[in-house]
């Protein structure tokens, strides 16, 4: 699960050894008798081997003379090397790509037009949360795969301990983090870093507003706004009730594997991965691990609170060769009955791009709290020059530590708006 969802939170590094780009044939995937091979990029961890033979399989079936090839990637250099490959003659002809990276990719001309084609790919029955990633003014670059997002965790006993059940609203919440606080005052009701700030993204959606906005033709900061000094304030509650440092994030240090395991932790906030993660250090600690697990909760019942989708998107590249038989490579693999099969084959790990299509986890599963979230799932503004916000010193993270250490939340807003804005508009 780790190799999958690191694509959710955007990492990419140094380039390892990958295999070579596009066809080895120099021909646009067509050899000398005429046969022609799909050439598919994804990433190692991303598709189950068995599901991805069978999609291969059901489509050489239907497409005689045609063989597909599929070469698995690592997220470490991806960004740089997909630059690459979609600017060469003999491209990959099917690529998965990161659901925030797809945008910049879009913008450059990479990636094909899908628009025509809504209705042979399933745009309709798409997860409207996972669906933004792929279009880009007004235009379909790809399909939406897969989705992940974040839950909190849970310590059973803790929770038993204190009277405390898992709360639906954001006022439970705080009222059993009190208990929790009264119940053992040696541990920290919740585990959250100052700088989380996937979580505080969703508290700005649950608030009707997002990180960055459109001005014009152009992109502008908007943590000044109210709507995200609200959000900021409701984290800063929460976090008043946790003893990790202002000016970290939950990778420094590892919350699953640095933190959780040596106890002294009710609950935390994190990823699949991450909750196998503290699960395999207490084990080999010698501890029990007895998580919970639900999702983050809304202002009201009637609905969780909006998380960050991290996951990968299928798209065709611009100069492929075949895109009619990528095109109908694509609506197989992220067609309905391919992706209940891919749900199945991740064991409810991982969200499908169709609610139609979505395994039924295990009850009191991660999975299970997950799938409740999904209809709330959202993604980080939709253009190429978000990433270049991300990049270190990431302000939204500055942001926060200035908040939470006493600064008022407009002017720290407007100080992060400033290079928000200037570093968002950069292509």
């Amino acid at each position: 699960m780790k190799r999958k969802l690191i694509a959710a939170i955007g990492v990419a590094g140094m380039m390892v050894g990958i295999a070579a780009c596009g066809s080895e044939d120099g021909k646009g995937g067509t050899d000398a008798s005429g046969n022609k091979t799909l050439t598919v990029w994804v990433m190692d961890g991303s598709a189950p081997d068995a599901w991805m033979a069978e999609v291969n399989k059901e489509f050489e079936a239907k497409h005689k003379g045609v063989k597909v090839k599929v070469e698995k990637q690592q997220w470490n250099g991806i960004q740089e090397r997909v630059t690459t490959a979609l600017s060469e003659d003999t491209p990959p002809d099917v690529l998965e790509l990161g659901n925030t990276q797809t945008a910049g990719y879009a913008a450059t001309g990479g990636l094909a037009d899908l628009t025509g084609d809504k209705a042979k790919l399933g745009h309709d029955g798409w997860n409207k949360g996972m669906l933004a990633s792929n279009e880009l003014d007004g235009k379909l670059y790809s399909a939406p795969w897969y989705a992940a997002s974040r839950v909190v965790v849970y310590d059973k006993t803790a929770f038993k301990k204190a009277g405390v059940t898992p709360p639906k609203t954001r006022q439970e919440w705080i009222d059993g983090l009190k208990k929790l606080k009264a119940s053992d005052p040696k541990t920290q009701p919740i585990y959250l870093p100052g700088q989380s700030w996937y979580v505080y993204a969703g508290f700005v959606w649950d608030e009707g507003s997002d990180l960055a906005v459109k001005d014009g033709d152009k992109w502008k900061g908007n943590l000044s706004s109210p709507q995200a000094a609200a959000a900021m304030n409701f984290y800063k509650e929460l976090q008043s009730y946790s003893t990790a440092p202002k000016d970290k994030d939950e990778a420094t240090p590892q919350q699953s594997t640095d933190i959780v395991p040596k106890g002294g932790v009710a609950s935390w906030i994190g990823l699949g991965w991450e909750a196998g993660g503290a699960i395999d250090a207490m084990k080999k600690a010698g501890k029990t691990a007895d998580f919970g697990y639900f999702p983050i909760p809304g202002k009201t019942a009637d609905k969780p609170g909006s998380v960050f989708f991290g996951g990968s998107n299928l798209a065709i590249a611009e100069r492929s060769k075949n895109k009619d038989l990528a095109k109908e490579w694509l609506a197989l693999a992220a067609g309905k009955q391919q992706m209940t099969a891919y749900a199945k084959a991740t064991e409810g790990g991982l969200l499908p791009n169709t609610d139609a299509a979505q395994f039924k986890p295990a009850a009191g599963s991660f999975a299970e709290a997950m799938a409740k979230a999904s209809s709330v799932g959202k993604i980080t503004p939709v253009t190429s020059g978000w990433a270049n916000v991300e990049t270190a010193p990431n302000p939204i993270k500055d942001y926060m530590t200035k908040v939470l250490k006493g600064e008022d939340p407009k002017k720290a807003g407007e100080a992060a708006d400033k290079v928000i804005t200037e570093r968002v508009n950069q292509q």
